[in-house]
C-alpha cells in the first residue's frame, strides 16, 4: 500500500504540500494551567478532480448554553472517556457531526498547534486540530449539532483579500474580530486562529 505523500489522495499538489508541511511540523503544546478540558477538531480536505483543494467547515446549530452556538467552525468536540487519543476524538466527532468517516475514506496527516480561548468568558479548554484528507466523493450527513456545512477552496483562504476584520455579535457585544470572509461565510475566533496557523505552515 502506498504511504506518505505518494498516497493517491495526495496526488493534488496542494494536498501533497500540505502533507509534507504537516509531517515536518512539531506542534506547539498549550499550557495546562487551570485544569482545562481537552477537545479535538478536524481540518478535513478533499480535492475534486480538476478542481481546487477544499476544506470542510460547519456552522454549529443554535443551542442554549453552547458558547459557540451558531458560529462557523470545524467538526470536533470534547474528549470522551472511551477515546483512545485526541486523534480518535477528532475523527469520532467528525463522523458523528458530518457523516465523514476519515478512517474509511481518507487518512490523517497529523496534528497542528494546540489552541486555547483568549477570553476568560469561555470555558478553560485546549483544542488540538488534526489535518486529514478524504476522497472527493464523500457524502455529508449532518446531525442535529450542525446547522450547515460547506467546502471552502483552500485557494480562497490563502487569498489575502479574504483575511480581514469583521463585525461580530457575541454575548450581547459587538466587536471587530480578525476573520476569514469567503462569500457570505465569516470564520472568526479560535477557528480563525487555527486556519491562520495552517496557512503559516503552508506559506
Amino acid at each position: 500500500m502506498q504511504t506518505g505523500v505518494e498516497h493517491p489522495l495526495l496526488s493534488h499538489p496542494e494536498l501533497k504540500l500540505l502533507a509534507e508541511r504537516v509531517a515536518a511540523h512539531a506542534p506547539v503544546l498549550a499550557a495546562t494551567d487551570g485544569h482545562p478540558r481537552r477537545a479535538a477538531v478536524a481540518l478535513v480536505f478533499r480535492a475534486p478532480e480538476g478542481g481546487d483543494a477544499e476544506l470542510l467547515v460547519i456552522r454549529r446549530a443554535e443551542r442554549e448554553g453552547d458558547p459557540w452556538s451558531g458560529q462557523m467552525g470545524l467538526p470536533g468536540g470534547g474528549v470522551h472517556p472511551n477515546d483512545a487519543s485526541l486523534e480518535e476524538t477528532a475523527l469520532r466527532e467528525t463522523l458523528e457531526e458530518t457523516g465523514v468517516d476519515v478512517r474509511a475514506d481518507g487518512r490523517v496527516l497529523g496534528p497542528l498547534d494546540d489552541h486555547r480561548p483568549r477570553t476568560p468568558l469561555l470555558p478553560a479548554i485546549i483544542v488540538t486540530p488534526y489535518v486529514a484528507v478524504v476522497r472527493p466523493d464523500v457524502v455529508l450527513t449532518l446531525n442535529a449539532e450542525v446547522a450547515d456545512a460547506l467546502w471552502i477552496p483552500l485557494r480562497a483562504l490563502r487569498d489575502s483579500g479574504s483575511q480581514r476584520d469583521s463585525v461580530v455579535h457575541i454575548r450581547g457585544e459587538t466587536r471587530n474580530e480578525p476573520s476569514f470572509v469567503v462569500g457570505p461565510t465569516v470564520v472568526w475566533g479560535m477557528t480563525n486562529r487555527i486556519l491562520r496557523s495552517l496557512l503559516a505552515l503552508l506559506d
